[in-house]
């Protein structure tokens, strides 16, 4: 008789994801819904508007499923979208089974596209759409904000100085895109600024294969303030990262369906998931941008399980770090959370 869980079982698994881009998280009919209203030039046949739209099949490299992303971008312009965003993303997660929830974004990658739109007005809306969600459904919601690596350090300084502004309302400082060329260290000032601030400190690190990938987790870690690491999942080539790991407490985000679209690595069977978890370094399973990908945190879990042999006590251990390291107060998730 078969211990495998179906997919309505897992579903129904109580969940916790501490990296989901909210930004990159809107609902498939609300963004044909937009596009059509925004007149945009998209195909008409429905296999045409998944590859023009979405991340669906493995791509070269993080770089080009990042460009993709340019292309729903477009659709972010405006409050009312910007908190219907919100609120779906909360209830869409509610019902894979979610009960506490972080979502993270980028402010620059809204309003860059938008002029119109301020930090402060996307902030509000945001916060807005998830207070209407969490008036609706019993779940636990925070925010993260992230600055991008590739845009000016003084515009990073700007985004820093934001999510300062609105500690109160903001969990933590995340730095994101990719790392070729953007060392941790540059970054080191804002961070330590944020850190002494009150914010809590996630930075998506370790994530594409490279050489130098160790070196980028070791300095997020010990320059940056990192108590967690977006992916981390290239740590598994390199035996004095994964001691740090286990020494310094540090949670790796993992995100097995993007590290495939992505070509983090090349199959389901190569991500460390399982192997990082069963050295003893503490892993949450995540979703990451399930509106570009089409997909669900239930995906991930699936993955884990019929490629990873992740069973019902590997997914109880990964939300009990997770609840353990998520940033979101210890009375809120209570209120939601029970294991």
């Amino acid at each position: 008789m078969s211990s495998l869980l179906s997919i309505q079982e897992i579903r129904s698994l109580p969940k916790i994801d501490l990296h989901r881009h909210l930004d990159c998280s809107m609902r498939w009919s609300t963004m044909l819904e937009i596009a059509s209203t925004l007149k945009m030039d998209f195909p008409q046949s429905s296999q045409a508007q998944y590859d023009h739209f979405l991340v669906t099949k493995p791509m070269n490299n993080l770089e080009q499923v990042l460009n993709k992303f340019l292309i729903s971008q477009k659709l972010l312009g405006s409050t009312e979208i910007l908190e219907r965003l919100a609120f779906e993303a909360c209830e869409d997660a509610f019902n894979d089974g979610i009960r506490i929830l972080e979502l993270r974004y980028a402010p620059t990658y809204i309003a860059d596209g938008h002029s119109h739109l301020t930090y402060e007005s996307i902030h509000a809306v945001f916060l807005k759409g998830i207070a209407k969600a969490q008036e609706k459904f019993p779940m636990a919601v925070g925010l993260i904000c992230i600055i991008q690596r590739n845009l000016p350090l003084e515009k990073a300084a700007l985004v820093t100085d934001f999510a300062i502004e609105n500690k109160k309302t903001f969990l933590a400082l995340d730095l994101a895109d990719n790392e070729e060329g953007f060392e941790p260290k540059k970054f080191a000032p804002l961070f330590q600024k944020a850190k002494i601030a009150g914010l809590e400190i996630t930075v998506h690190s370790g994530e594409s294969p490279s050489p130098q990938a160790g070196n980028w987790v070791r300095d997020s870690i010990e320059i940056l303030g990192a108590t967690r690491i977006g992916h981390g999942v290239q740590s598994i080539h390199f035996p004095e990262v994964i001691k740090l790991l286990k020494e310094k407490n540090v949670l790796l985000e993992v995100c097995p369906y993007s590290n495939y679209l992505t070509q983090a690595f090349k199959t389901y069977k190569e991500n460390p998931l399982k192997k990082l978890k069963d050295f003893g370094v503490a892993v949450a399973i995540s979703s990451d941008d399930p509106g570009m990908f089409a997909s669900v945190l239930s995906d991930d879990y699936l993955i884990a399980q019929n490629e990873l042999g992740f069973t019902s006590k590997d997914f109880q251990d990964c939300n009990q770090s997770a609840f353990n390291h998520s940033f979101i107060s210890l009375t809120e998730k209570r209120r939601v959370w029970s294991l």
